[in-house]
């Protein structure tokens, strides 16, 4: 048995997390817990998506829930009996099991009609290829086994130890990962084998495509963190709304400044998710791991590492997303307060004009300068007691009087 699996995949590029295989998504006595304090990210996944948001919320974070994706499911759906049917018509050679999500809906469907032993005995009978940890993990609950799993968790593996045999006359059975996988099938066939595709479940729209504008929106206005991918559909749901709202450009330009520059930071749970963005010239965050743990702790150190850190008298303030940190207590300021400290904050001191903050914090708004003064005037009561850390400097402006 080969194998070689270093991240975990459901649908292409997607997480499907496993408790029992990542004990430390949620320790006791979690040492970061708290430490998202102040941030919103926006989650994308179309499943397990309230154990995402759960883990983010747990420490600290806001979330907003936006999938863009969803998975309909064809387990009554006349193509999937027809390819079961003709997967027993005749003895198979090889079986690829794609996801773990399909590939359980698969046989559960095969059970639903009467024909669950005999397609377990099938796929028994010939050479099964699982493409990642979750597939893997699926076939072996069924009572397979996998002859070999590739490292990169990707098809093109897959098809390269299929091509180096002699595929003539021979019946393979692909089980499909939520859009048909033509160039991995039609270079089967150019070799001469019977291919039968397996159609488990679909991508479609999403559920609600309110709650994705309103994602893209805030990610234009840099009123979100980072945005959580466990899927490279879920990426290409995204994009596909922000080209729809005539945004394309800007959330691209929002997701390849990357946190620390004031922009959106991008995580995906394995690079197969991340494609969708590198295609556009972003790299996003990517855990060692494909879990859902793994990335929800790559997030938790990421993020604060933009923090700033201000010295008002014998106070400490830190500027941890849309808060600010101080004694014990967490002072929330809305995204453009927080943009606006932020500005301030990068250079303590440094006297900046209200024509200056209004070109910086209220980029390509027709906001005028007495948006910037009742900015001001809310940010200050917003830090209550602090609120001697924005100071007006007549005529000129305003700056931090922070040491």
């Amino acid at each position: 048995m080969t194998t070689g699996h270093t991240s975990d995949t459901g649908p292409p590029g997607s997480a499907e997390p496993d408790p029992q295989a990542d004990p430390q998504a949620e320790p006791p006595g979690d040492p970061l817990a708290g430490l998202l304090t102040g941030f919103t990210i926006g989650v994308t996944a179309a499943r397990r998506r309230e154990e995402l948001s759960a883990l983010l919320t747990r420490r600290g974070a806001r979330v907003v829930e936006a999938p863009t994706v969803r998975i309909v499911p064809l387990g009554d759906d006349r193509a999937l009996r027809q390819a079961t049917d003709r997967c027993l018509a005749a003895p198979l050679d090889y079986v690829v099991a794609t996801t773990g999500v399909g590939w359980r809906g698969w046989m559960s469907a095969a059970d639903g009609w009467g024909q669950g032993r005999g397609l377990a005995d099938a796929c028994r009978d010939a050479v099964v290829l699982s493409r990642g940890p979750k597939a893997t993990g699926a076939v072996r609950a069924s009572g397979l086994g996998e002859s070999f799993s590739p490292q990169s968790e990707g098809t093109g593996e897959l098809l390269t130890w299929l091509l180096a045999r002699d595929l003539r006359g021979r019946r393979i059975a692909v089980q499909e990962h939520g859009a048909p996988l033509d160039g991995f099938v039609a270079a089967l066939r150019e070799r001469g084998a019977e291919v039968i595709s397996v159609p488990v479940y679909r991508w479609g729209p999403p559920e609600d495509p309110d709650a994705v504008r309103r994602l893209v929106e805030q990610t234009v206005r840099r009123e979100v963190q980072a945005i959580a991918f466990t899927s490279a559909p879920a990426i290409t749901g995204f994009l596909d709304a922000a080209h729809t709202l005539r945004l394309h450009a800007e959330v691209l330009g929002a997701l390849g400044a990357g946190a620390r520059e004031g922009g959106v930071l991008p995580v995906c749970v394995g690079p197969l998710c991340a494609r969708p963005l590198e295609e556009h010239g972003i790299h996003p965050l990517c855990p060692d791991r494909g879990r859902l743990g793994s990335l929800v702790r790559s997030i938790t150190l990421a993020l604060p590492a933009g923090n700033r850190e201000l010295r008002l008298g014998e106070h400490l303030l830190v500027l941890q997303g849309n808060a600010v940190l101080v004694a014990g207590e967490c002072l929330w300021l809305s995204p453009t307060q927080a943009a606006l400290l932020r500005v301030l904050a990068d250079q303590p001191g440094r006297v900046l004009s209200r024509a200056e903050l209004l070109r910086r914090v209220w980029v390509g708004s027709s906001a005028d300068e007495h948006a910037v003064e009742a900015a001001v005037a809310r940010l200050r009561a917003a830090l209550g007691p602090y609120a001697g850390l924005v100071r007006t400097v007549l005529k000129r402006g305003y700056r931090l009087a922070a040491d």
